[in-house]
């Protein structure tokens, strides 16, 4: 039978202390973490979906898209502390390989007829509005989403939130309604997902997110214009 330890009563022996070794501490989620998240998700989905659906160039696709990253970003801050990390070269870099990786799969998809719509429908954007306008909306798209998924949804999920957060993703990339961007989110969901769990923070798949969607959109179009 074991005995209690002196002073305390217990029969198990409290936690050693030594010197200068700090001990872990679980700090537990803000309760309105799942609930923002949850409204969030709804609401930037919607105006994902509108989004794609107006016509390239238009005021309103502008103003859509614009919405949409404005709602992620204040959805993922609202909820609670987004983590940072610190990796800077090795993103940068991976967001270049992988468009890389994403250049030759598309021209394999050119050849697919399906594929070869559904790219040209959303690289349509890209073409019909201004360059810069462009280029600055998808980058705010793009950080947008880290600052969200990577972050808030990431850290809502108890279990799996790599798998959680690249479902949820996925999930909501599905209001575009075009099969080449929910295939790319799968690709690249699991791929932010895995950077967030590695680096313990969004900046590293924030980076490779914006070096990938800067590349993708200036180089992607020109194979695509009919």
């Amino acid at each position: 039978m074991p005995l209690p330890y002196p002073r305390s009563g217990r029969s198990t022996p409290p936690r050693a202390r030594f010197p200068g070794v700090r001990h872990s501490r679980v700090v537990p989620e803000p309760p309105r973490r799942r609930p923002v998240v949850a409204t969030t998700t709804v609401v930037g989905t919607a105006l994902l979906g509108a989004s794609l659906a107006a016509r390239p160039g238009s005021r309103a696709f502008t103003a859509l898209t614009l919405a949409t990253a404005a709602t992620w970003t204040a959805g993922g801050l609202a909820s609670g502390p987004v983590p940072r990390g610190r990796a800077v070269a090795a993103p940068v870099a991976t967001g270049a390989g992988v468009f890389a990786a994403f250049y030759g799969a598309a021209l394999v998809a050119r050849r697919i007829p399906f594929l070869d719509r559904a790219l040209t429908s959303v690289l349509r954007h890209a073409d019909a509005g201004s360059g810069p306008l462009v280029l600055a909306t998808t980058l705010a798209n793009g950080a947008a989403e880290e600052i969200f998924f990577r972050g808030a949804v990431y850290a809502a999920a108890p279990r799996r939130p790599a798998v959680v957060s690249t479902a949820v993703y996925v999930a909501s990339t599905v209001a575009t309604r075009n099969p080449a961007l929910v295939l790319a989110s799968a690709v690249m969901g699991t791929l932010f997902a895995l950077q967030r769990r590695a680096t313990g923070g969004v900046q590293a798949p924030l980076l490779t997110h914006l070096t990938w969607s800067a590349l993708m959109l200036r180089f992607l179009p020109r194979l695509f214009r009919r």
